[in-house]
């Protein structure tokens, strides 16, 4: 597979509520930065997040997927509900960089739609 078809096996696993089959795809020492937010060192902060935020599975809505080299890049929509069942939806746009076939780190801009 390539690393864009690695992304999109990844996404969908996460939204089919299989955390464990995304993160099978990232490196152990996987960086997820959310610009103006957080970052996120390592798988287990990751899978740690990911228990928290997607309380259900995100509905993931990707509008252009581009890849060059060891990057890909995802710019769409995202739906993710709370705890207190409430959807929120957001514009992103992901900027994946890949070591020997698997996500190694993130740059993630989401911004909430009113």
């Amino acid at each position: 597979m390539g690393n864009k078809e690695i992304l999109q096996t990844a996404n969908a696993a996460v939204m089919n509520g299989d955390n464990e089959g995304f993160l099978a795809f990232c490196t152990d020492t996987v960086i997820w930065t959310f610009v103006g937010e957080q970052t996120l060192t390592g798988k287990e902060a990751v899978r740690q997040y990911m228990a928290e935020t997607y309380l259900e599975p995100p509905k993931f809505q990707v509008e252009n997927l581009i890849a060059e080299g060891d990057y890909v890049t995802a710019i769409g929509k995202i739906d993710l509900k709370d705890q207190d069942g409430t959807v929120t939806h957001y514009s992103y746009c992901d900027v994946w960089r890949f070591e020997n076939g698997k996500m190694a780190e993130l740059t993630a801009f989401v911004i909430k739609i009113a």
